[in-house]
């Protein structure tokens, strides 16, 4: 019987997945489950939590089941949480809301609010999170003022896997991580951060109890014990957010390596071993633990984009496929790869949920930039696939005028499930790109940090071992000349179209 094995649990925007990992970094077993954005008007991005629970122990349940079937003990199972969520609870811990995702954009005016004024920046210098309308900061500031009756009813405002721990545990705790993602959190204090409170309208005793990423709760109660297929006794490690699990599981730790995740949305990030802000606020300064620090970029639309482009074009295609069992992406990567790096002029730029980095601009909005007689269904797909690359270059580009260059990247994430839209990566950055064997690198990384609570790992360096790089591609200097035209016309379009996106989200 093999005891040394945990159970990574990411809790994603759109999907979550429990992985379980051997001490040599193997995925053993994983299981999955997806459900829906909420979206009935513009600007919306929220998701059912009682959905999210359902989803987390479902899988849990599924791995810890066929563990079991297996010969195979649990020693732990660790977190990894989507960043941004907000979800507002009464007293007795009744949901009074859906749960706010990253994606939600409807706060958009008091991030301008903010953002423009002294505290505002204040605030992102000591909390590492730019003002933007996913930062539960400016949400909160939404709903204190658009909502003041469901804002005065809640007792906690708390994130998704706040939520889930909460009902298995009974205990309000949010790791230092995702506390760091929220506009809230002094990222050089670890602490609550007195002027964003203030501005949120929050007190510190309304938000949950911050605590380092090896907390672990204990005491699983019988009839959840029995569901999940697991001893009442198994440690559960709170855990850290996704993407910087995500540096972790790629063990980018050196300088000028960076980790480029594609999964929902997108993020590069460096590690460091300080905590960093830009003065310009382009870049993200994130906590993985008191030593461990993530700076990058994120951006709103990555796997999104391709999955709208899915369900919009191809919806018959995905419908046969699914009834053939067969997988539609093998067929979108098919098609794009018929047409041409630069999709014979075809630019599209990818803000359907606003962006992040390194614009940060909820109101900016995706479009298709020189369409012409020649263009058919193809290469607008390629066209969503290299608007999505271009946006990640462009974080990526602002990370190096920060931080310094990247050398090398590590990817990570659903896209690396596409060798075309990998290599578009490094075609586009000019940069070679490394495949590590695990592919569900936020997941991994939960199970990095749990073996590490749980004292199986002495410290996060001594995962090195486990992370192994099963592929190296190169960037074809032909392609990276042709997309190098099209993105320097790509990164001029913003400017020019920032004041028509503005005048777009009036109408």
């Amino acid at each position: 019987m093999r005891k040394s094995i945990v159970i990574g649990v990411d809790i994603g925007t759109t999907s979550t997945k429990s992985v379980a990992f051997g001490m040599g970094g193997e995925a053993l077993f994983q299981h999955s489950e997806e459900y829906p954005i909420i979206s009935r008007e513009p600007g919306q991005a929220e998701q059912d939590p009682e959905l999210v629970l359902q989803a987390v122990l479902h899988t849990l349940s599924a791995v810890a089941k066929w563990l079991g079937e297996q010969g195979h003990e649990v020693a732990g199972v660790s977190f990894s949480g989507a960043m941004h969520s907000l979800l507002l609870v009464d007293a007795s811990g009744k949901l009074l809301s859906n749960s706010y995702t990253w994606a939600d954009s409807r706060s958009h005016k008091y991030a301008d609010e903010i953002k423009n004024s002294t505290v505002g920046h204040k605030i992102y210098l000591q909390t590492g999170t730019p003002v933007h309308p996913m930062s539960p900061l400016v949400k909160l500031c939404w709903l204190r003022q658009e909502q003041p009756e469901l804002f005065g009813q809640a007792a906690k405002f708390i994130g998704i896997k706040e939520f889930v721990l909460h009902r298995l545990f009974g205990e309000y705790k949010v790791d230092y991580s995702v506390a760091s993602a929220m506009g809230l959190f002094h990222i050089f204090k670890f602490g609550w951060h007195e002027d964003a409170l203030q501005v949120a309208g929050v007190a510190p005793g309304q938000l949950p109890e911050p605590v380092p990423p090896t907390y672990t709760f204990r005491g699983l109660q019988p009839a959840d014990a029995a569901l999940l297929h697991l001893n009442p006794d198994t440690p559960f490690v709170i855990g850290a957010s996704d993407g910087c699990l995500a540096n972790l599981a790629s063990h980018a730790v050196r300088p000028g390596e960076a980790v480029v995740t594609i999964g929902t949305s997108g993020a590069v990030r460096m590690m460091a071993n300080q905590p960093a802000t830009d003065l310009q606020e382009r870049v993200f300064s994130y906590i993985l633990d008191k030593d461990h620090f993530v700076l990058g970029g994120a951006v709103n639309n990555g796997g999104v984009a391709l999955r709208w482009f899915r369900d919009t074009f191809y919806a018959s295609e995905t419908l046969e496929a699914n009834l053939k069992e067969q997988d539609i992406y093998e067929l979108l990567n098919e098609v794009a790869e018929s047409i041409k790096p630069g999709a014979e002029g075809l630019l599209f730029l990818p803000y359907l949920l606003g962006e992040r980095a390194p614009i940060w601009d909820g109101s900016a909005r995706a479009c298709f930039i020189g369409a012409g007689y020649n263009h058919k269904r193809a290469h607008f797909l390629r066209a969503v696939m290299e608007g999505v690359i271009y946006s990640v270059n462009s974080v990526v580009q602002a990370l190096e005028q920060t931080v310094g260059p990247v050398s090398s990247i590590y990817a990570n994430g659903g896209f690396c499930f596409s060798e075309l839209w990998v290599q578009m990566l490094a075609d586009v950055t000019g940069k070679k790109v490394q495949l590590t064997e695990i592919r569900e690198g936020s997941a991994f990384g939960a199970a990095i940090m749990g073996m590490y609570a749980l004292g199986l790992l002495p410290s996060l360096e001594a995962a090195e071992s486990m992370i192994r790089v099963r592929r190296t591609l190169e960037p074809d200097q032909k392609n990276h000349e042709t997309y190098a035209r099209s993105y320097a016309i790509f990164e001029s379009l913003y400017p020019k179209l920032k004041e028509s996106f503005e005048q777009l989200g009036k109408v």
